[in-house]
């Protein structure tokens, strides 16, 4: 079926509703108005006791969530703006991401906190979030960030099966800007399985989210012969296929919508340095956002990686 990842998402948890009569998505207009971006439209009318429209109150859905687990039910809380998830930080940190180890593995949370992420759509303050690195450095919590309907499907479907706490980061972007060939069955993506968007012996490019697509576009328009690595999830990070691919190219090059300062290209980075700075043969160049707080719209394309500001990295990176 061709799709957009709006689409895909939807298709996923109806699916996973229908396999498990434990999983209860609740949030904030999640259940008759099929949420703010319309993901889980149709979902209340078909599971109406298993989709919950709560108060707006980000740490309320997910303290009730975390009980929800440990009662044995799977729930699928939804945070509107991934702004406004911080509310629910002390609950996310404190409680989900610590109960495993806390109670020796006794018991697990096994919950999917999904949440739109990422600005190119003219939002307002705290609706164009990219919150993925501070989350990345809470051990015991997995995040994911797809770039296309077919990987949000097969990653959502597999965070539904696991038994741990998943960050679903959906990029507000991607929901309906392109559609995809997607199976109408159920199917599962690795976690912590990164993919190749492309393969080539000049360079790699290691990117998610937003940035794929645009990655892709300047590679194309340049014809230059890269490897383009989408890592799928941010933690765990597919440290293996980096380091494969950087001892191939020699040259490593990061791309991410999120700010610059302690972020997910810094990680990259101090990996690539540590296990094969002998393999390299150019700086490692990073692509972000300033690290500023995200602007008002009119400024948004001075703050979001642009095909220019890529480009002019990639020539860069080439020169040497």
């Amino acid at each position: 079926m061709l799709i957009n990842m709006l689409n895909a998402i939807n298709n996923a948890l109806d699916l996973a509703m229908q396999e498990n009569q434990d999983i209860v998505l609740l949030g904030e207009d999640v259940g008759k108005d099929g949420g703010v971006f319309r993901v889980t439209d149709g979902l209340f009318d078909k599971y109406k006791n298993r989709v919950i429209d709560t108060p707006l109150a980000e740490d309320g859905i997910i303290g009730v969530s975390i009980g929800m687990a440990l009662a044995g039910l799977r729930p699928v809380p939804e945070i509107q703006f991934a702004g406004f998830m911080w509310l629910s930080f002390n609950q996310i940190v404190n409680h989900a991401a610590r109960y495993r180890s806390r109670t020796r593995s006794r018991f697990s949370i096994p919950m999917v906190i999904r949440t739109p992420v990422s600005g190119g759509v003219r939002a307002l303050e705290h609706h164009s979030e990219s919150p993925e690195a501070p989350y990345a450095n809470i051990g015991g919590l997995v995040i994911i960030e797809p770039s296309s309907p077919y990987d949000a499907k097969g990653l959502l479907i597999k965070a539904l099966h696991m038994q741990d706490p998943v960050i679903f980061l959906e990029p507000t972007k991607l929901y309906r800007l392109f559609k995809q060939e997607v199976p109408e069955n159920m199917y599962e993506i690795e976690i912590g399985k990164a993919n190749y968007i492309a393969k080539g012996d000049d360079l790699t490019i290691i990117t998610y989210g937003t940035m794929v697509n645009i990655v892709k576009s300047v590679a194309e328009k340049k014809q230059i012969s890269a490897d383009i690595i989408d890592l799928r999830t941010i933690a765990p990070l597919d440290e293996k296929t980096i380091l494969e691919s950087i001892k191939k190219t020699g040259k490593a090059m990061i791309v991410h919508e999120a700010p610059t300062s302690f972020g997910v290209g810094a990680e990259i980075s101090a990996r690539i340095a540590e296990k094969a700075i002998y393999d390299i043969s150019a700086p490692i160049i990073r692509i972000a956002a300033p690290s500023l707080p995200y602007p008002y719209p009119g400024y948004e394309k001075f703050y979001v990686p642009n095909e220019l500001r890529i480009g002019k990295a990639i020539e860069k990176l080439l020169k040497y």
